[in-house]
């Protein structure tokens, strides 16, 4: 795991550290690339503020940061800017619009909310109609991968869903045969295996390899201690092995 694009800073509200002890980590970690890819600002048109992103006023500062420390340190890591962003239709532009302009490298979809987080659920809750909720999670991560400027999905398998029944299984496979059309890779999430959350799902990454997706580790560091935390890494490595899965090395980098 000589890469990591999934990585945070303190602007999401939730992450601690500053970029400089991420960067020093993963040099000790070995690393050759580290992308920084925190909650994207999203441009909500009625100013509501999110507790879990930065705002569109913190972002040029990240941007900026994470570009001065790539300079300073170009000598013995490459380092990226991008964003962690859901596909919000209505917002979406004016976020392509912010990366275009300020030089962000890329993007990777997290699709933490549906419809729009102002209205929508939570995708991971284990509230609602379970059955439209993850219909609706597949169609706003396919229309999302349809603007190609999606690097990768991170935790593909984030929406809540209780049993591996024909519904699911239809749904997933749908989901993973949009993504290999497209040559987007699925995320296997390292701090999920970490925390022993609802993902990353044995039940989902079955149908993706029978599908022939492409896979990616994600780090999701919120803190730079993670990048080095050997059960951490451990458990990913568990994962993917008791799945059979080959993670690629590094991820060909979308255009925004």
């Amino acid at each position: 795991m000589t890469a990591n694009y999934h990585t945070h800073t303190p602007r999401c509200r939730h992450a601690s550290g500053d970029e400089r002890e991420y960067i020093e980590n993963a040099i000790v970690n070995g690393m050759k690339v580290l992308g920084f890819s925190d909650h994207s600002p999203q441009f909500f048109k009625d100013g509501f503020e999110s507790a879990m992103r930065m705002t569109p006023f913190e972002a040029p500062e990240y941007v900026e940061t994470i570009k001065k420390l790539a300079d300073e340190y170009k000598n013995e890591i490459e380092i990226l800017v991008g964003f962690e962003a859901e596909y919000f239709p209505d917002l979406f532009f004016d976020l392509q619009k912010f990366c275009r302009d300020y030089g962000v490298d890329y993007l990777i979809m997290g699709q933490h909310f549906l419809h729009n987080e102002t209205v929508g659920p939570y995708a991971g809750t284990q509230q609602g109609d379970l059955a439209k909720k993850l219909t609706d999670y597949v169609d706003e991560v396919i229309e999302g991968m349809s603007t190609s400027s999606f690097t990768y999905i991170a935790h593909p398998d984030i929406c809540y869903y209780p049993a591996e029944d024909e519904h699911y299984r239809a749904e997933i496979t749908r989901l993973c045969t949009a993504a290999k059309a497209q040559g987007v890779p699925f995320e296997v999430n390292m701090l999920g295996c970490a925390t022993g959350r609802h993902y990353p799902s044995e039940a989902f990454f079955r149908i993706a390899l029978s599908q022939g997706n492409e896979f990616v580790i994600g780090r999701d560091a919120h803190s730079p201690e993670f990048l080095i935390d050997s059960t951490a890494i451990a458990a990913v490595t568990d994962f993917v092995n008791r799945c059979g899965i080959v993670p690629l090395e590094r991820v060909t980098l979308k255009k925004i």
